[in-house]
């Protein structure tokens, strides 16, 4: 897992996937000139742990860089991160939350682009019918299903 910040806040969170040199790869060409330095992060290093050991943790406290709250995407992104550990919400109730209930299909592609899932938690948006859905991380919605099922959020 890896984790890129500027002075705005967290800019990109990188899911467990990459051995650690691809990491370090993928996040310098993403972020040229980022030094690696695992000081910023300790919140979200132990919050990760905590997550991934199947225990609730909240990334509410962390600072995000965001797009502005004006536009539809920064709110569909700050809507996304009021979804409850554990809960499920729908694509509709994200758009109508992000303030265009009409907009369901424009709010699942710019979750389907969000730099930083687990923070940003689009992994519990699915479908109003229940189906998951897309997951753009790497591994895609086999991914989404295990975190579902870590959380207690979906049952099999």
């Amino acid at each position: 897992m890896g984790a890129a910040a500027s002075a705005g806040g967290l800019a990109r969170v990188v899911l467990p996937h990459y051995q650690p040199d691809d990491l370090r790869t993928l996040l310098a060409f993403e972020h040229p000139g980022a030094a690696e330095d695992a000081g910023p992060f300790e919140d979200l290093i132990r919050l990760s742990r905590e997550y991934f050991n199947g225990r609730p943790a909240s990334f509410d406290g962390l600072i995000c860089e965001l797009p502005q709250e004006k536009t539809f995407g920064g709110r569909v992104l700050r809507a996304c991160r009021q979804i409850p550990y554990g809960q499920t919400r729908s694509y509709s109730w994200v758009a109508a939350a992000a303030g265009n209930p009409d907009a369901a299909r424009a709010a699942a592609r710019i979750l389907g682009n969000n730099p930083l899932p687990l923070v940003v938690p689009c992994h519990r948006v699915t479908y109003a019918d229940g189906r998951l859905g897309g997951f753009s991380a790497p591994g895609g919605v086999h991914v989404k299903r295990r975190m579902l099922l870590l959380e207690k959020a979906l049952h099999e």
